[in-house]
């Protein structure tokens, strides 16, 4: 079957669509729908009654591409105007959109609209083999050669043992194409020296959290981050008493709140 899609906002032909389908299923917690309060109107009849699924069943469901921007604007809107001009986000699904050819130009074009060189923070969420994580750009804008705002990356990943840095090669290339998509002098020299450290942070206690566990990451960040930082005193602010048990679940606690 083949499908009729919108992509950050603007519909896709049918071939284009078809792709998306494909990617889904190589990325299959990536894509699903806007979660909804409104229920239809329309009465339709079953076979057999619905049973309403368990907060524990719920639970397990990895989190769709739509659930995860819904709660991601939700945190987005409850930072300051001032907080918020320090970040850009990319949606959740360009990352995996990237890494397919066809839609590697669309997704470059999207992105020059973010302006993220002017920005001290870029939030990149990731999705791949199934599984969230998310990159923070820092500094982009900057030289290597700057003493108070050095360019690094950060990838942050509640799956340690799953390898994140398996995602560098294509994260490097991510960075050089947006580099030359914005007219940016950049070689794949240049890129490599750009530093990218993978934070120790909590781990999920299951297969199906990851998503959950990125936004906290994300709401986080946000949080304490400063202005400014240098890679030589990184990383101050994410020292052992960044993350508590106690914040998480009381996060985890405020996303199903979210969803109620």
């Amino acid at each position: 079957m083949v499908l009729s899609l919108y992509t950050h906002g603007k519909k896709i032909n049918k071939q284009k669509a078809e792709e998306v389908r494909r990617l889904a299923l190589v990325f299959p917690c990536s894509f699903g729908t806007f979660p909804t309060r409104e229920r239809s109107k329309r009465r339709i009849k079953h076979d057999r009654p619905i049973v309403k699924a368990t907060n524990e069943e719920k639970k397990k469901e990895k989190m769709h591409s739509g659930e995860f921007d819904c709660y991601f604007l939700n945190l987005w809107k409850g930072f300051s105007e001032d907080k918020r001009s320090e970040f850009a986000y990319l949606d959740s699904m360009w990352f995996g959109l990237y890494l397919t050819a066809s839609f590697k130009g669309k997704v470059l074009t999207w992105i020059r609209t973010k302006q993220i060189f002017s920005k001290t923070y870029v939030i990149v969420p990731i999705v791949c083999w199934g599984h969230w994580s998310v990159l923070i750009l820092c500094h982009l804008g900057e030289t290597s050669e700057s003493k108070d705002r050095t360019p690094c990356m950060l990838l942050l990943d509640s799956l340690e043992k799953a390898n994140p840095r398996r995602l560098e090669p294509d994260i490097r290339k991510f960075v050089l194409d947006i580099y030359g998509s914005e007219g940016r002098a950049a070689n794949k020299k240049l890129i490599s020296k750009i530093p990218l450290l993978v934070p120790k942070v909590p781990q999920q206690r299951n297969g199906e959290e990851c998503g959950n566990y990125v936004l906290y990451f994300i709401n986080l960040f946000m949080q304490n981050a400063p202005g400014e930082f240098s890679i030589n005193k990184y990383p101050y602010f994410m020292d052992k008493n960044w993350f508590s048990p106690e914040c998480l679940m009381r996060f985890f606690e405020e996303l199903e709140l979210f969803e109620k």
